[in-house]
């Protein structure tokens, strides 16, 4: 391969990769050209793209990226998938993948400067919350004490006001009682 192609092949990949947070690297050797595009189809319909690089030019368009440091997963054949999702969206594809595919290996999973390699390091990442999951857990845990301080003071009241309600009916009683018994002997 002549220099000019390896550089062109390296701006593609430094492009496809500009805006990317982590990703999730395969080992595509034993995938024949059918499992292939249906790997890539399932992945594409998550808004997930499978790319295979040979690993010296997939080193030499990340060095100045998020993905420094990804190398670390890269020795032999080498399909990197990427895509806007979060991380553990990609980790959850690729595990959802490798059970289709029993013979997938898995490499392992790279983002904020930390490689979680093999089987295990992808299913750590994929327990991990999404985005909008640990907002959504952050909302929770903001709301949660205000609910139970309103419960807390709501809940001593309406005991207060069902006794005051009680206190006041009997009290109606008395008096709607009080004033027909004298007009029952009378009569």
């Amino acid at each position: 391969m002549s220099k000019q192609v390896k550089d062109l092949i390296t701006q593609e990949f430094t492009a496809r990769l500009k805006d990317v947070d982590g990703v999730a690297v395969i080992n595509p050797r034993g995938i024949n050209a059918i499992k292939n595009n249906l790997i890539r189809r399932r992945l594409h319909e998550k808004g997930l793209r499978m790319m295979v690089v040979k690993n010296t030019l997939a080193r030499r368009a990340t060095q100045e990226s998020a993905l420094k440091g990804f190398e670390k997963l890269l020795s032999g054949p080498s399909a990197v998938i990427y895509g806007k999702q979060s991380v553990p969206t990609i980790a959850r594809a690729v595990l959802d993948e490798k059970k289709a595919d029993e013979t997938l290996e898995l490499r392992g999973v790279f983002f904020d400067g930390e490689v979680y390699e093999g089987d295990k390091g992808v299913e750590r990442v994929s327990k991990m919350p999404t985005r909008e999951e640990a907002i959504g857990q952050i909302v929770a845990a903001i709301v949660g004490p205000g609910k139970k301080l309103a419960g807390a003071l709501k809940g001593p009241g309406g005991i207060l006001g069902g006794i005051l309600k009680t206190i006041e009916n009997n009290a109606k009683d008395k008096e709607a009682g009080a004033g027909a018994a004298p007009a029952a002997p009378a009569a």
